[in-house]
């Protein structure tokens, strides 16, 4: 199935909620509205009751409960807060999906992202933005089982999503992958361009066009995190290391090995995310 074809799946296209979809625009928005903002989330009770119990939670640390959208503001800051709404939003558009187990997919997901973040941190580069793309950069597999269920399910029993070989089976056999499409649903869903170059770039960053710091990074902390999920040791780790991209960013591997805190400190908290 072509790429254009995938997205004219009725049941393809998920939605997100609109307040989401804002908060992303508000990344290129040095004069964004707080205020604004704030209101538009009070009006999703589904929406602030996910994000109250987020700030509340240990992740945080927060020295008093967080009562209300303006309270998680106040104690948390915008850009924390803007985080939260966007990550509930984006776990929150698929709800099941056959074949697929979604809770481990977004573990994964959700552990890039935390990865990603604090990586970030020790090489200069947007910390918010590579949690935002470090969560979605897979979101593009979603998007394809649901469009061809019977086509991806069968792709699974030859090699499981997480398996490195995966992408090149899907370029092979449809001429895309599932980060090409997860790239083509940020520009569907009108997000800043930065964020469908990252996660184009997340995949194979020397194959993108331009060289994307974030999509490396992403890349990097996906790794890290498949390397998880498969139960690899810290000799399998270090073979599989992608040198190259690490050596673009200025990223060596004891980053990922020592230096990494423990996955249970870096997400600690955010568990809601995914539950």
């Amino acid at each position: 199935m072509q790429l254009d074809a995938l997205f004219q799946q009725a049941q393809a296209l998920p939605t997100i909620p609109k307040v989401a979809q804002e908060l992303i625009q508000s990344f290129n928005d040095e004069d964004v509205a707080v205020g604004d903002i704030i209101r538009t989330i009070s009006t999703d009770q589904v929406l602030s009751a996910r994000l109250l119990r987020l700030a509340n939670s240990a992740y945080y640390h927060v020295s008093r409960t967080v009562a209300s959208v303006e309270d998680a503001v106040t104690m948390l800051g915008f850009v924390n807060v803007r985080t939260l709404v966007i990550s509930t939003g984006l776990t929150g558009g698929f709800k099941s999906i056959p074949g697929m187990d979604l809770k481990r997919f977004w573990r994964h997901s959700l552990h890039t992202s935390v990865a990603a973040r604090h990586l970030a941190k020790q090489i200069d580069l947007n910390s918010d933005l590579a949690f935002t793309v470090g969560l979605m950069h897979a979101i593009g597999q979603l998007v394809m089982h649901v469009a061809m269920p019977e086509v991806m399910l069968q792709m699974d029993k030859t090699l499981n999503a997480l398996d490195p070989r995966r992408v090149a089976l899907e370029q092979q056999s449809f001429g895309y992958s599932y980060f090409d499409v997860g790239a083509e649903l940020a520009r569907r869903w009108k997000f800043p361009e930065e964020f469908a170059n990252a996660i184009a770039a997340s995949g194979q960053p020397f194959d993108a066009g331009l060289f994307d710091p974030v999509g490396a990074l992403v890349h990097i902390a996906a790794w890290r995190s498949r390397a998880e999920e498969n139960l690899l040791n810290a000799e399998e780790i270090e073979a599989g290391w992608p040198a190259d991209v690490g050596a673009r960013i200025g990223l060596p591997l004891g980053a990922l090995l020592a230096d990494l805190p423990p996955w249970a400190e870096l997400s600690a908290g955010m568990e809601e995310l995914i539950s």
